[in-house]
């Protein structure tokens, strides 16, 4: 993943450029194979000439200019959370092994009340680049961005998060993640005769409602009828770790009937995994692309939005100086492959369905339902 992109480039760079946006490509009509006759003869050239390969600069991390390098990770969950969290700690911890830095400083489970003391504390430290887990943590400190202008500040912020003076955010749509979630699940749903799905998450907030929103029109899309019910199992705010209030939700919902499970949860989130496991539920990840390589847990659905994944993309755009901070990289389903749902186990014809469907949701054809959703959660 990271390893085969950090090693392609051929030289880093600390120049900038501003939001990186894919294309969208349409499918041509028709594609007619070229014929393709042999050669009369073939001739040897006179000389092979190996190409000069560059090593990458990575000293265009260094950006305190001490010689080294180090990535400091700050995290309102657990760093072994094996959703959210991990993905990005584990990322740092990849990238700073196969580049040679020193280790990286990991700080989680920072309550948001006491963040601005704690990107501090790690930005005293000697660190480069901060990789900052969530909003929660970077709202209300927007000033340590340019106070500590010799570090590199990246967020996953999300779409909800405005563009901010020293620091690169990455940006997702939670609703086209969860249009796509959605339908997958309901794919699966269709197939097993059920049409019920709980969503448990924190407490009610407005990415909350939008990725719920977002996935029953997915469902919707399969069938009509098929419903999902929202169950909140924490306190407000950003409790999504919330291990007991989690479970009681859960066995709540099987009773009811609920036949998937989506756990949007943080250190909550695995032991939701195992009961559905053990009661034979549908379940998915929330922001893990590495659900389907687990041996301990069992996945049906990846539904992306991994931190790690996000990472690993942009410490290479930083590297090649195509990642600036003060603006966004935004992630597009049916665009970029980091984010929305996959299927660990499903049919040719469910996984065909859903790389369809993907792509429809990346031409723009949901556009306006994802206004409609986004005016409903955030009330405008």
């Amino acid at each position: 993943m990271f390893l085969a992109a950090f090693l392609a480039l051929a030289t880093g760079a600390c120049s900038s450029s501003d939001t990186t946006e894919a294309p969208t490509t349409a499918a041509p009509d028709t594609t007619v194979a070229p014929t393709t006759a042999a050669p009369d003869t073939t001739v040897a050239p006179d000389t092979t000439v190996a190409p000069t390969t560059a090593a990458p600069d990575w000293g265009a991390a260094d950006f305190n200019g001490d010689g080294v390098v180090r990535i400091g990770v700050a995290t309102d969950g657990p760093r072994d959370d094996g959703a959210y969290y991990q993905a990005l700690v584990e990322s740092v911890e990849e990238i700073s092994k196969a580049a040679g830095y020193e280790a990286p400083i990991i700080v989680d489970q920072i309550d948001p009340a006491n963040s601005g003391t704690e990107l501090e504390n790690l930005a005293a430290q000697g660190v480069d680049v901060i990789a900052i887990g969530s909003s929660s943590l970077a709202d209300g400190n927007q000033d340590l961005f340019t106070k500590y202008d010799n570090i590199f500040w990246y967020c996953n912020c999300g779409s909800g998060f405005q563009d901010t003076p020293g620091l690169l955010r990455s940006a997702d749509s939670g609703a086209e993640i969860n249009i796509s979630s959605g339908y997958a699940t309901g794919l699966l749903l269709q197939e097993r005769g059920k049409d019920k799905t709980v969503f448990l998450g924190c407490c009610d907030l407005n990415f909350e409602v939008e990725s719920l929103l977002a996935m029953e029109f997915g469902l919707s899309l399969v069938d009509e009828s098929f419903t999902v019910t929202y169950v909140p199992t924490g306190n407000f705010p950003f409790d999504f770790n919330n291990t007991a209030g989690a479970t009681e939700a859960y066995s709540s919902a099987v009773a009811e009937g609920a036949a998937a499970v989506y756990p949007f949860l943080g250190g909550a989130h695995e032991p939701i995994v195992q009961l559905a496991n053990e009661d034979g539920l549908i379940v998915m990840t929330a922001g893990s692309s590495k659900g389907c390589e687990r041996e301990d847990l069992s996945y049906d659905i990846e539904v992306m939005f991994d931190a790690g994944d996000y990472l690993d993309t942009i410490f290479s755009e930083i590297l090649s100086g195509d990642a600036t901070e003060g603006g966004v990289r935004m992630f597009t389903v049916g665009i970029d492959p980091q984010v929305g749902a996959a299927f660990c186990n499903a049919t040719p014809e469910q996984v065909q369905a859903l790389a369809d469907f993907n792509a429809r949701i990346g031409a723009g054809e949901f556009s306006d339902k994802i206004y409609d959703i986004l005016s409903k959660a955030y009330g405008f």
